[in-house]
């Protein structure tokens, strides 16, 4: 069974959507060329402009200045689990509480303005998590110059993206924090996916040719990162035949990813638009 018509029309549809069940069942029958072109297709599709306002990537799209994005695209990551419009509006109202001056909030508030923090909450990250974060980019910024500065050197030291997820997080609790801090920051060496990381690092480091990802850190290729694994990205990607793995665990996250350098080993991480966006926006039904 092919997975497009002749006329270049899909199977597997029902009115207009991939029906995910079919396709779940009869993927063996569809070669590695077809879902290549599916892929393809579904990421030009959403790796686009008009991607952006409703996702968390806009709010460190609300700013030009290399610093001031890595801030705001790395909190805005970690707080990128739940309603997309909450996890935008929340983002913003961080940013709100900093003056929309991340990098600058970041590295000179004063204790009373950091007191400000207190108010803001998403679901369990609280004013307390938020204050530690920020604390913790201080230093990260006074050690390293910068997030960007950190994960490029230890990407040079390791060529391992797999170490540096690793050693970011050992390295931004390394000063005190309170314990409950630790939950927001995945752990890779506990088979976290690390799906907030993941999707933080697509932004700063995939070309920005097409308006969405930044391309800030060109020292890290984009043939090193790992796919930022969600509940909608998975059940495409094991409806396409790209992941045979349960769990949303870091096992998971390799397999696909080396399933998904298959067809673009240089970018392997586009296809998230693809998966994710297939999945999230209703290009295919379960």
């Amino acid at each position: 069974m092919r997975l497009f018509a002749p006329g270049g029309a899909p199977h597997f549809c029902v009115r207009g959507r991939t029906n995910l069940r079919i396709l779940r069942e009869n993927w063996h029958k569809v070669t590695e060329e077809e879902i290549r072109d599916l892929l393809d297709a579904l990421w030009l599709r959403y790796e686009d402009a008009s991607f952006i306002e409703d996702d968390p990537i806009s709010v460190p799209h609300r700013f030009t200045g290399r610093h001031d994005r890595e801030v705001a695209g790395f909190l805005a990551a970690t707080i990128a689990w739940g309603n997309r419009r909450m996890i935008v509006r929340n983002g913003r109202r961080m940013m709100e509480l900093m003056g929309d001056a991340p990098y600058e909030f970041v590295m000179e508030a004063s204790e009373q303005a950091l007191e400000r923090l207190d108010r803001f909450v998403h679901r369990t990250f609280n004013g307390q998590d938020l204050t530690a974060f920020v604390l913790a980019l201080r230093r990260m910024g006074r050690t390293w110059g910068g997030l960007g500065n950190f994960f490029e050197t230890r990407y040079e030291a390791t060529g391992d993206m797999r170490c540096v997820l690793a050693d970011f997080r050992r390295e931004f609790f390394a000063c005190d924090h309170p314990a409950r801090c630790e939950k927001h920051v995945a752990a890779i060496e506990r088979g976290a996916s690390c799906k907030r990381l993941n999707m933080f690092l697509r932004w700063m480091v995939r070309d920005s040719s097409r308006g969405v990802d930044f391309g800030l850190w060109q020292r890290i290729p984009a043939s090193a990162l790992y796919l930022p694994l969600d509940l909608h990205s998975g059940n495409v990607a094991r409806a396409l035949g790209l992941l045979d793995r349960r769990q949303n665990d870091w096992r998971a996250v390799e397999e696909v990813t080396t399933a998904l350098r298959r067809f673009d080993a240089a970018d392997p991480v586009k296809y998230d638009f693809a998966l994710f966006g297939a999945g999230v926006n209703g290009a295919m039904t379960k």
